[in-house]
């Protein structure tokens, strides 16, 4: 309802002739939430797919904004690849990632410290302040078959039932192997909690930048608890 008297606002608005622009921006999921909030509504908007930046791309990212006048410190060539190699290219991970480097950095100015990265505890911050609250919303089998989505070697990419089905035979224990119809009706409860979005028919995608490394860090880590 709240995104339906959105677009109702600014019809009507634009119906009265007042230039008005209304620019929304979101995980791939957007698209079909608005089309759920009002018939036909994809039509009012021009549709923009953001992705991640190229390498070079990256690279100015995270240089450009240390090279102004007055900045304390630089980048090391080694610590904007492991930057670059961490963010994936994601703005949002480049900013978050560059933050945390350049307030450890700053903090070693003058102490005789070798400044590296804290490429672990950059993880963990990440994952308590991006991940974890989606993987919360989900059920522990549907965090299994997100973690048997994990292993799979397109898992970034596109992915079918048909991968989720054969990839469980191989990294579950006999008896909860998921079965077509199962896997169906749990990707569909996924795509509603915004954890994958199907991004054509029988393809699915996850819907959040880097969530299989995520996911794999919490399958390494409750392997260690159960130990």
């Amino acid at each position: 309802f709240p995104m339906s008297v959105l677009i109702e606002t600014f019809q009507s608005l634009q119906r009265k002739g007042l230039p008005v622009l209304l620019v929304l921006t979101g995980l791939p999921t957007l698209l079909s939430k608005l089309s759920e909030a009002r018939t036909y509504t994809e039509r009012m908007f021009e549709v923009m797919t953001l992705k991640s930046l190229s390498e070079p791309e990256s690279i100015d990212a995270i240089t450009k904004p240390t090279m102004r006048e007055g900045c304390p410190l630089q980048f090391s060539p080694e610590t904007v690849n492991t930057i670059v190699q961490m963010s994936a290219g994601y703005p949002y991970f480049i900013q978050f990632i560059c933050r945390e480097v350049y307030d450890a950095w700053l903090a070693k100015l003058g102490t005789g410290q070798v400044p590296s990265v804290p490429t672990t505890e950059i993880a963990r911050k990440l994952d308590h302040n991006f991940f974890q609250s989606r993987w919360n919303r989900a059920t522990d089998r549907q965090k299994e078959l997100l973690m048997v989505v994990a292993t799979l070697p397109n898992c970034d990419a596109e992915f079918s039932v048909a991968d989720v089905v054969s990839a469980s035979k191989t990294t579950l224990a006999m008896g909860k192997h998921f079965k077509p119809s199962n896997a169906n009706l749990m990707l569909a409860a996924l795509v509603e909690h915004e954890l994958v979005y199907k991004n054509r028919y029988g393809r699915y995608m996850l819907a959040v930048p880097l969530l299989s490394q995520f996911i794999l860090r919490q399958a390494t880590e409750s392997v260690i608890r159960s130990q």
